[in-house]
């Protein structure tokens, strides 16, 4: 059986070897978060609301918790670029996100506001990343969990957390056996 919180598996950093190889590896990550909008509207399309309601596994998030978190993490991930890219080794911060998911935004807002600002927010973020020189994603940030984390690093981890969320939804709407949503895969 497939672990439930993880159906990708965790995020494991693994640098690449060649100058090429890093080319190709941000071109991959960038495509993941540039298709991201539409396959998480494509994840959720048709979904009623005791279904937004269901949580992805036991004592897990909802499905709409989910939805909301995505662009919560994703503002925070574009913010801390923009740090990296304008200061040296900014010290960022880190947030409780299993607390923001609680929030009341997070039950009442209709999704389609957070499907909204991921399209914005990711038409933003993959514009700067394409913009971006290769010495550029070589820029360091300081987690206070992680420690010292290159905007590669950072680059690749986003990627993974954009296929991982949708994973959670897709994974469920298989193991429930709902509708299956339009042909957008993640």
């Amino acid at each position: 059986m497939t672990d439930l919180r993880y159906p990708i598996g965790k995020f494991e950093w693994l640098p690449p070897g060649t100058a090429e190889e890093s080319v190709k590896a941000r071109e991959r990550h960038i495509d993941v978060l540039a298709k991201m909008p539409l396959q998480m509207r494509a994840a959720v399309q048709g979904l009623g609301a005791q279904q937004l309601d269901t949580p992805y596994r036991p004592e897990g998030w909802t499905v709409r918790q989910v939805v909301h978190h995505v662009p919560d993490s994703h503002m925070n991930a574009y913010i801390r670029f923009k740090l990296a890219l304008t200061e040296p080794e900014p010290r960022i911060k880190s947030y409780k996100e299993a607390e923001w998911a609680k929030l009341p935004d997070s039950t009442i807002t209709p999704i389609e506001v957070s499907l909204q600002l991921l399209a914005a927010l990711h038409s933003r973020w993959v514009d700067l990343l394409q913009s971006m020189q290769p010495s550029d994603f070589e820029r360091p940030l300081y987690h206070p969990e992680r420690g010292v984390l290159t905007l590669e690093h950072m680059l690749a981890m986003y990627a993974w957390h954009s296929r991982h969320h949708l994973a959670h939804i897709n994974t469920l709407r298989e193991r429930m056996n709902w509708n299956q949503r339009a042909a957008v895969q993640p």
